[in-house]
């Protein structure tokens, strides 16, 4: 079970590059939540945000796998707030890549393999739901 989006902004790949590294952005259409890495191969990354009150919480959490910049992004993640046990076998990979053509950036995004983890069918459908919402979003945000 894999998710597979595809969506096209009018946007320089500098500008959607940023809107997918820059903690600032996408808090603006993540649920709040900030990205942060040193973006490196090997190096943490995490989806901080706040609770309703007002505590820091760490939403996703994984590995750096690969990283072209303004290509390239693939990491592990896992929601160590789910009750699930914190193991390789319960992290997906989340893989963005990005190709530009003329003032086009396209956006391809592939998250999974949902079938491999535990409560990978639930897992497989919030995931699917959240990308619905944050798609248009990223779109707004970069003022489209």
């Amino acid at each position: 079970m894999l998710i597979k989006e595809k969506i096209e902004f009018k946007a320089k790949l500098e500008q959607v590059w940023d809107l997918l590294t820059n903690p600032e952005l996408t808090r603006q259409y993540m649920f709040g939540s900030e990205v942060i890495s040193n973006w490196k191969v090997g190096d943490d990354i995490i989806w901080k945000g706040k609770t309703e009150e007002g505590k820091d919480i760490i939403y996703v959490k994984g590995k750096i796998a690969e990283i072209i910049p303004q290509q390239k992004l693939s990491f592990s993640m896992f929601d160590p707030n789910s009750g699930l046990a914190d193991k390789a076998t319960n992290y997906v990979l989340l893989t963005y890549s990005l190709h530009t053509h003329q003032n086009i950036t396209l956006f391809e995004l592939e998250q999974g393999d949902f079938a491999t983890v535990e409560n990978g069918k639930s897992r497989f459908e919030e995931a699917q739901q959240g990308w619905k919402m944050v798609l248009p979003l990223m779109k707004k945000v970069l003022g489209e």
